[in-house]
């Protein structure tokens, strides 16, 4: 044996290799700070879950022995949360009932992507946190937008009709929502685990895609052009006290016949209002008939008595001028008829309007 190798067996022997380097223990605070970690993230999750749940309208019902239903989970459908949400929009600017149902749609996905993201620990640190604070600031920006130009009143919608918040309550939700990110990006930040980026893919497809399955959007927003010349004998609303303060038999009007208890109307009504805040020059006119009892309740849901409007309480003439179906909403030009929607209240589109008006 070489005087070498010998050395070599020497130092083996003397100091022999760890089989395995041991790992550190981790302290009290690395679970303590995961344990809170991951409940604070869980209610960030389920408050983005909750808030697209509120605002979509596709609610779950609980069946009991009174409804006698075969399945124990029943879906039922309330339009009226979604469309007061997607006119929304039309406070940031927007003109099209058909941009602005995109919008809301891609909105909704949009909390429900985040809910998912951060539940499924997608790319927290790297996305998901920056992507929650991203969009609660621009959150925070258009209530205060709300809040300049109407005030700090009403429900600012976030949860829908479930839970009424004003818009400052709204923005320090936010804000709290907001300060839990920011804890989370310092107490719990995860490391991506392998294929994350194709459950990704999967998750941003499935959340975007989810409000337009479950909303039936209508792409159709024009209103309906008669095939024939028509015209329209208004004289019958000016034969009555009180009548119109305006004459919509002269100059272009957009006339909407609706009843007091059509819950279609009270969409009419409400989108017309909304309208009528955003364009006050557009002339629009509403002629409401029904029940005396039920027109407190009509306004303190449609929110437009600001609309110019005649409550007209002669049902006989209303229906020959309205026609066997409300809402009957006619686009009128000096007592001929130029278009006319029928119970469609979503044709109302101020960007069809603004052109109309033009010509």
């Amino acid at each position: 044996m070489s005087h070498i190798q010998a050395m070599d067996e020497a130092l083996q022997t003397e100091n022999p290799a760890p089989a395995e380097i041991p790992r550190p223990r981790k302290s009290t605070s690395f679970y303590v700070k995961r344990a809170v970690g991951l409940i604070l993230l869980l209610a960030l999750s389920a408050v983005f879950f909750y808030s697209a749940y509120t605002k979509l309208g596709v609610f779950l019902h609980w069946n009991t022995a009174a409804d006698k239903a075969s399945f124990p989970i029943s879906v039922y459908s309330d339009d009226n949360v979604f469309d007061s949400f997607q006119w929304t929009f039309f406070d940031l600017g927007f003109n099209s009932i058909l941009v602005t149902g995109i919008l809301a749609r891609l909105m909704i996905g949009l909390e429900v992507l985040l809910g998912l993201f951060l539940l499924l620990h997608i790319f927290l640190k790297q996305f998901t946190y920056k992507a929650v604070i991203a969009v609660l600031a621009v959150f925070i920006v258009y209530l205060l937008v709300v809040i300049m130009k109407q005030g700090n009143s009403g429900n600012c919608g976030c949860f829908g009709n479930a839970v009424t918040m004003t818009p400052l309550q709204a923005i320090w939700k936010n804000l709290a929502m907001i300060a839990v990110t920011l804890v989370l990006w310092k107490i719990y930040p995860v490391k991506p685990y392998r294929h994350q980026e194709y459950v990704c893919l999967f998750v941003a497809a499935l959340a975007l895609s989810t409000p337009f399955l479950l909303r039936f959007m209508y792409v159709g927003t024009d209103p309906d052009q008669p095939k024939t010349a028509t015209t329209i004998d208004l004289s019958p609303l000016y034969q009555y006290t009180p009548a119109p303060t305006v004459d919509l038999r002269k100059g272009k009007h957009i006339i909407a016949f609706m009843s007091l208890t059509c819950p279609h109307c009270k969409k009419a009504a409400y989108l017309l209002q909304i309208i009528h805040h955003e364009h006050p020059d557009y002339p629009l006119y509403m002629v409401l008939e029904g029940a005396d009892a039920h027109l407190k309740t009509f306004f303190d849901e449609t929110h437009a008595e600001n609309v110019p409007y005649l409550y007209f309480h002669h049902t006989d003439d209303f229906t020959k001028l309205a026609g066997p179906s409300v809402p009957s909403i006619i686009w009128v030009n000096n007592g001929n008829v130029e278009y006319k929607s029928t119970y469609a209240y979503y044709q109302l589109d101020p960007n069809f309007m603004a052109q109309w008006f033009k010509k």
